[in-house]
């Protein structure tokens, strides 16, 4: 101080001092944000995902599973949308599954162009359709591609957004999850309101009650072949062994594993719900929501909800087998 001729009384650094503010770092600037509006909450995140044929978990923690087929979006605010296409998977069913993603990450100032990533059945890259794999200037991308498995699983993070996507192959079909904040993802006109993250699938898509009861589910959409049987290649017993060796709670994921197995007969979507189920734990923001039962649809369990699952198996056997 004595070098520098500074006071030492004059004024000391502030024990707050103000957050750096980087605009292409949503944490960064939404931090400097809260520190300003010292009553604001901090940031709330949401969550959505689609897995299974198709399996939908809204940003309102809302399960569901839906026929629609064809290109829907998923997510369409200002900042990204996402479309996913669905087609049917066995004959004689409603059920779908997704085979092609699309999304947009739209420009944002001075923090990334417009970049677009595209995913089919058996071409799952690692780049932007333009070939680059991140979006912004400098070391610090606002905007990058993550391959953890090639051909099967992407990872995009894009911290200007403050958003996270993850993207898999599992069979022959394709599963996405996605964390992004509520004041980005509320962020959207009145001609963007068909958005099933959001939303939910419309009511007559819907093949479910949005609780997630298997006896439902099945009642209304299992295939069955000229005889009136099933379709081959799982019963009720050996599809829920097989859903609770990989999901030992019986909440909604396993419901639609064993929902998967009986309408489809293919094996990979066991490994579809054990993946939606783990990247929904990686990017959840609230644990205590985790885990859905049929019996409350809120994503908070209770003491009958084993109890619960196991009646709606029973039904389930009863609609199929009698």
């Amino acid at each position: 101080m004595s070098q520098r001729n500074c006071s030492k009384d004059g004024p000391t650094s502030s024990t707050n001092p103000e957050v750096t503010h980087d605009p292409c770092n949503y944490h960064s600037h939404a931090g400097a944000r809260e520190h300003r509006e010292r009553d604001q909450n901090p940031p709330n995140y949401l969550f959505c995902g689609l897995f299974g044929d198709p399996h939908l978990r809204t940003f309102k923690d809302h399960f569901q599973t839906c026929k629609v087929e064809g290109a829907w979006p998923l997510i369409d605010n200002n900042y990204l949308s996402v479309q996913v296409t669905n087609v049917p998977v066995v004959p004689g069913s409603s059920a779908t599954a997704t085979n092609k993603i699309t999304i947009i990450f739209k420009a944002h100032h001075e923090c990334t162009d417009q970049k677009v990533y595209q995913a089919v059945t058996d071409d799952l890259p690692a780049a932007f359709v333009d070939g680059t794999t991140s979006g912004g200037d400098g070391d610090a991308k606002s905007l990058r591609i993550v391959e953890r498995e090639s051909g099967r699983y992407v990872e995009m993070h894009a911290r200007y957004i403050g958003t996270t996507v993850f993207v898999r192959q599992l069979g022959r079909y394709l599963t996405l999850a996605i964390r992004m904040p509520e004041d980005l993802a509320m962020s959207y006109e009145e001609s963007q309101d068909l958005q099933l993250c959001v939303n939910g699938c419309p009511l007559s898509e819907r093949i479910d009650d949005g609780q997630g009861q298997v006896s439902a589910i099945l009642g209304h959409s299992l295939p069955r072949t000229s005889l009136g049987q099933p379709w081959p290649g799982y019963t009720l017993e050996t599809a829920s062994t097989q859903c609770h060796e990989k999901m030992p709670v019986k909440d909604i994921y396993f419901q639609s594993c064993v929902f998967d197995l009986l309408t489809t007969g293919d094996a990979n979507f066991t490994a579809a719900a054990h993946s939606a189920l783990e990247d929904m734990e990686a990017l959840h923001p609230r644990k205590e929501r985790w885990h859905i039962f049929p019996s409350s649809g809120n994503g908070t369990p209770h003491p009958g909800s084993s109890w619960s699952v196991n009646l709606g198996l029973t039904c389930l056997f009863l609609l199929v087998f009698l």
